[in-house]
């Protein structure tokens, strides 16, 4: 059997299957990333749950697997060269478990930084931008009478959502007929910017047609149904 002894983070969240990929996270959109990856290349795996109410994420036992206190975060026990590999970073993560499996990246090399490249994207604009949008329209940001901050992010989540629309216009998923870590990566975000923040109005969404369609494509996934519920709540 596998042993994890050695990562302080098990003497928080006891590995009860430590052959199996450890999933440190919460069903945030960062999150579901990882879980609805794990769900669709059928890795087994064994979810625990970071609590932000309890600044779990702050834990010695957590920042010894990440000290960047975020989630997600993992421990594949079967990492390169069959020894255990500690990876946090969404992005990381999902290009990891592509070539781990060989699925949702292409091998083609060209194709495959192309997708890279989206992914990248997300993790640079879509991400951050819609989440800083999300925290001036929905919570503590909507108490200020300056709007100027909220109406920044709006413009560029505006922006990106363009983008997005462009590219769907001539294709079924972000790198064409073939659904990828590019759309794992992105399409929890834009879920959550129209559900969550209710924001769909403020951004204009009904002008991306071809975006509400491949997110209502990708929510009707069953490893996404699953995956977006995992962690789940006590």
């Amino acid at each position: 059997m596998t042993d994890l002894s050695s990562f302080p983070i098990t003497r928080k969240w006891a590995a009860q299957h430590p052959d199996r990929i450890q999933l440190y996270s919460l069903p945030t959109p960062n999150g579901v990333k990882v879980s609805i990856m794990l769900e669709e290349t059928g890795l087994p795996y064994e979810p625990h749950r970071v609590d932000f109410g309890s600044n779990d994420q702050m834990t010695p036992e957590f920042l010894s697997l990440n000290p960047n206190n975020k989630i997600p975060a993992i421990i594949d026990p079967e990492g390169p060269g069959g020894k255990p590999l500690p990876l946090w970073e969404t992005g990381a993560i999902l290009i990891y478990l592509a070539e781990k499996t060989g699925r949702f990246m292409s091998t083609d090399a060209a194709k495959r930084y192309e997708t890279i490249q989206w992914v990248m994207w997300q993790m640079g604009g879509v991400g951050p931008m819609f989440g800083q949008l999300g925290f001036f329209h929905k919570f503590a940001g909507k108490e200020f009478e300056d709007k100027r901050p909220r109406d920044r992010y709006v413009a560029e989540s505006k922006r990106l959502l363009g983008v997005l629309e462009k590219r769907l216009a001539k294709n079924a998923w972000i790198m064409g007929d073939d659904y990828s870590i590019a759309d794992i990566a992105t399409f929890p975000w834009v879920r959550n910017l129209v559900g969550f923040y209710g924001a769909g109005e403020l951004v204009g969404f009904s002008e991306f047609p071809n975006v509400a369609r491949a997110l209502v494509a990708f929510v009707a996934r069953p490893a996404v149904v699953r995956g977006l519920l995992i962690p789940a709540a006590p």
